[in-house]
C-alpha cells in the first residue's frame, strides 16, 4: 500500500535530506511539506502547505500523513533568546504532534539530540527532554525519537565551532566506539537515510535511536 508523508522543517540539514529521500521513495504517493514559504522544489506528488506554526491545529487533515517526518529545531543564537528557542524545539514540536495526531497521522519521527532529559543540567538538553516526553505521551501507532550528536554537512548558517568540529569529525568518530557510539558525529542525510529506514519497518511504541544505527538495524 502506498503512504503518505508530511515533513516539517524541510528546509534544515536533516529536513532537505529527508524531502529529497521522499521523493525518491516509491513507497510514499503523496508527500505534504510544512513550510513558512514556497519551496524551490516541484514534484507531482509534492504539496507544500504555507504556515506560520501559529495554530496548527486549524489546518486539519492536512496533517494527517501515515508518517510526520519532524525536523523543526534552531540554535539559541539564532532565535535569540530561551524562551525563543523552546518556542521552536519545543512548542512547535509539541503542537504538530498534536495537531498531527488529531487528524489521522499514525507514526511521528521527530530529530531530538543525545543527551536529552527534562532532567538535564544544560538547557538545551532539558528542551529536547520535555519535548520527547510530551511527543511520547501521544496516542501514535508508533513514536521513533532520533538523537543525533554531532551533525555534519552544509547548513544555511554559519555555527561558531562547528567548521573546526567537522575537521575534527573522522578523529572523533574513531574514539567514539562501543557505548560511545551514539557521540559519533553523523551526517544530516544518515539521519535522514535512518528516519526513513525506522518508518518503513512497521513497529508500533514509543522507541529512541542514537545515531549512527547499528549496521544490522
Amino acid at each position: 500500500m502506498k503512504r503518505s508523508a508530511l515533513v516539517a522543517g524541510a528546509t534544515g540539514l536533516v529536513g532537505r535530506q529527508v524531502l529529497a529521500r521522499l521523493l525518491r521513495d516509491p513507497a510514499y504517493a503523496q508527500i505534504s511539506v510544512l513550510a513558512r514559504r514556497p519551496l524551490a522544489v516541484s514534484d507531482p506528488r509534492l504539496k507544500t502547505v504555507i504556515s506560520d506554526f501559529a495554530d496548527l491545529a486549524a489546518l486539519g487533515e492536512v496533517l494527517g500523513a501515515d508518517d510526520v517526518y519532524c525536523c523543526l529545531g534552531t540554535t539559541l543564537r539564532r532565535a535569540g533568546s530561551k524562551a525563543a528557542f523552546a518556542d521552536v524545539d519545543e512548542r512547535m514540536v509539541v503542537d504538530l504532534a498534536r495537531a498531527a495526531r488529531t487528524a489521522g497521522a499514525r507514526q511521528f519521527l521527530v530529530v531530538s539530540a543525545v543527551g536529552a532529559s527534562e532532567h538535564a543540567l544544560a538547557f538545551y538538553s532539558r528542551v529536547k527532554g520535555r519535548m520527547e516526553k510530551a511527543v511520547g505521551a501521544l496516542d501514535f501507532a508508533a513514536v521513533h525519537i532520533f538523537q543525533p550528536s554531532l551533525l555534519l554537512g552544509e547548513r544555511d548558517e554559519r555555527r561558531p565551532g562547528e567548521a573546526l568540529a567537522q575537521q575534527l569529525a573522522p578523529l572523533l568518530e574513531k574514539l567514539a566506539r562501543g557505548p560511545l557510539r551514539r557521540y559519533q558525529p553523523v551526517s544530516g542525510d544518515a539521519v535522514a537515510e535512518a528516519m526513513l529506514r525506522i518508518a518503513l519497518r512497521g513497529e508500533r511504541g514509543v522507541h529512541r535511536h542514537y545515531l549512527p544505527l547499528p549496521d544490522d538495524s
